[in-house]
């Protein structure tokens, strides 16, 4: 089993906090008319939003993040590292088409769209099938489990933005388990390659 890089363990580190410490300044910014529990955090990156370039470099900084995450994170399956770096991809295309302040954007909502899917599917995509001694987050039945939870969250989304359901709430507990979820896989590498150490040593 091929054990995880610090670089990889540090951008997986970094990703829920860059995510989470950015929305919580860009909605203080943004001012009391601002309820995160109905409006977006797309709203907080609109072009005129107090937290604008912010919310901007907490984007690019998020999506660099899962990109580098995805090439540290050998033990993986290629098709899961290629979605976890098209979803990182995909979070820094939004800073290209920002929603706007009122309503909707067709460009914004299908970029953000494909992020939501590639960051759904790739943990089921990354699975270990044929490692014995694969990490418990690449094991098929917790990625089939983490894929099927946060599909689920992302059609929630859907529904709530559709029936205006408090839709802030939605996004923001599905894009920090997206967030979170690579950190998860990639502290459980080291200790399943030191599992795989101990079984082959005899011990």
């Amino acid at each position: 089993m091929r054990h995880i890089p610090w670089w990889a363990l540090l951008s997986a580190c970094c990703a829920p906090v860059v995510l989470v410490g950015a929305w919580a300044i860009a909605q203080v910014l943004q001012g009391p008319g601002y309820d995160p529990a109905v409006r977006t955090i797309s709203v907080l990156a609109s072009h005129g939003a107090p937290g604008y370039w912010l919310m901007t470099a907490a984007l690019l900084t998020l999506g660099s993040c899962y990109v580098v995450t995805a090439c540290g994170l050998r033990p993986a399956a290629l098709p899961g590292r290629a979605a976890l770096a098209g979803g990182g991809l995909a979070a820094m295309g939004l800073t290209l088409v920002p929603a706007p302040l009122r309503g909707g954007d067709l460009g914004h909502g299908t970029v953000a769209t494909t992020g939501f899917v590639l960051l759904a599917v790739w943990p089921v995509l990354a699975a270990e099938r044929h490692a014995p001694h694969a990490p418990w987050g690449l094991r098929p039945h917790v990625t089939a489990v983490a894929t099927a939870t946060m599909a689920a969250g992302a059609l929630l989304l859907l529904l709530t933005l559709l029936r205006g359901w408090a839709p802030g709430v939605v996004e923001r507990a599905l894009t920090f388990a997206q967030a979170l979820w690579p950190l998860l896989v990639v502290l459980s590498c080291p200790r399943a390659s030191r599992s795989a150490g101990r079984h082959h040593s005899g011990e």
